[in-house]
């Protein structure tokens, strides 16, 4: 489990097909070689993958993780390429500060950003407004001051209207995430929270 709190950013090292569909990816990030277990799940901008192996390179640690067929499916990892970025979180601990919201790390599709708008004070960006189209079957479970994870990054809704939902992000989270160069046109992984998953299942059972 994760509470979409971005710990760091990674930087894409390689990726490299294998048999069966499967990608073997490895991450440059800037957690401690020596705090990374065979077999951790790391978070990487939302999805859950687990290390299969560490290293250093030029000072610098790497983990790999593979990813499978539905994973390359459903997410964007597919997408992903030599120096691309990508949020991290470390998997909870007990007794950790749950600072964000419950996160499985279990994408449940890509949703597209249609607009960002950044407001501005004296040519600094205060906040930026992100307003994402959610695919038809997952809109339904997204609600205004509801929960949603954006690239593993934990946020709360602004505004919902049909298949389309907005948020808005604060200076400190565009400066530690990858939503600070986020565009237009670009796709994040989405996990809907999980409360809404299981109320609306509850509600079609009965």
């Amino acid at each position: 489990m994760f509470t979409g709190l971005v710990s760091d950013v990674g930087e894409i090292r390689s990726v490299h097909p294998r048999a069966n569909n499967l990608h073997r990816i490895t991450i440059f990030c800037g957690y401690d070689r020596a705090g990374i277990a065979q077999g951790a799940s790391i978070a990487c901008s939302g999805v859950c993958l687990t290390v299969v192996d560490t290293g250093e390179e030029d000072g610098r640690t790497w983990f790999a993780v593979d990813a499978a067929d539905e994973t390359l499916r459903v997410t964007t990892v597919g997408r992903w390429r030599h120096g691309a970025r990508v949020n991290l979180e470390r998997s909870l601990k007990l007794g950790d500060e749950l600072g964000g919201h419950l996160v499985a790390g279990h994408v449940d599709g890509i949703a597209r950003v249609i607009a960002r708008d950044d407001m501005t004070d004296n040519a600094s960006v205060v906040m930026a407004r992100f307003t994402l189209c959610a695919p038809h079957e997952l809109a339904r479970f997204i609600a205004a001051k509801g929960s949603v994870a954006l690239d593993g990054v934990s946020l709360t809704v602004n505004t919902v209207d049909g298949d389309t939902f907005s948020v808005l992000i604060i200076p400190h989270t565009l400066a530690v995430t990858t939503f600070g160069t986020l565009a237009e046109n670009d796709d994040v992984n989405l996990e809907i929270d999980t409360m809404a998953r299981y109320a609306a299942r509850l509600i079609e059972m009965r």
